[in-house]
């Protein structure tokens, strides 16, 4: 008996030192997760907003009954507050941080076909806590989401 007991007490501070290996392993792999889910949602929302402005820019490329396809200044202007706000105007706020009209390009082939392509700077949360964790100004997190709807004018 007096030979377990002596054993608990060896076995004392083992699950205290399994936590503390364990928690900071569980909670990158937490972290990792979420980031990976946020980004994907991110590029999920930009798709969509190529998508819209490429529906938009289809449909209000051809003025009149001309079946010409104009790509003017306003509808340059249209379609990048259209993909950045979600409304013609640019009033709303960003459908994400730091989304811009000037994120978006319009281009138009020749045979009525509409490109819209869109740039986004994905910026992770822990992009600016990163480097201090790891006591280095080199690491770099962030990347550019590129996204690109073609449809033909209407």
């Amino acid at each position: 008996m007096l030979k377990g007991l002596s054993s608990n007490k060896k076995q004392r501070g083992v699950a205290a030192i399994e936590f503390a290996v364990v928690l900071p392993v569980c909670l990158f792999l937490f972290l990792a997760v979420a980031e990976f889910g946020r980004a994907i949602m991110q590029y999920n929302t930009l798709t969509r907003t190529v998508r819209d402005a490429t529906r938009f820019a289809s449909s209000a490329a051809i003025k009149g009954q001309t079946q010409i396809v104009t790509i003017d200044d306003q509808l340059i202007t249209d379609v990048g507050n259209v993909a950045a706000y979600g409304v013609p105007a640019g009033s709303a706020t960003s459908l994400l941080p730091g989304l811009v009209p000037a994120n978006f390009s319009i281009a138009e082939d020749g045979s009525g076909v509409i490109t819209v392509t869109a740039t986004y700077p994905y910026q992770p949360l822990l992009g600016a806590v990163l480097p201090q964790v790891m006591q280095s100004g080199t690491v770099t997190s962030a990347f550019t989401m590129r996204a690109q709807a073609t449809m033909r004018a209407l």
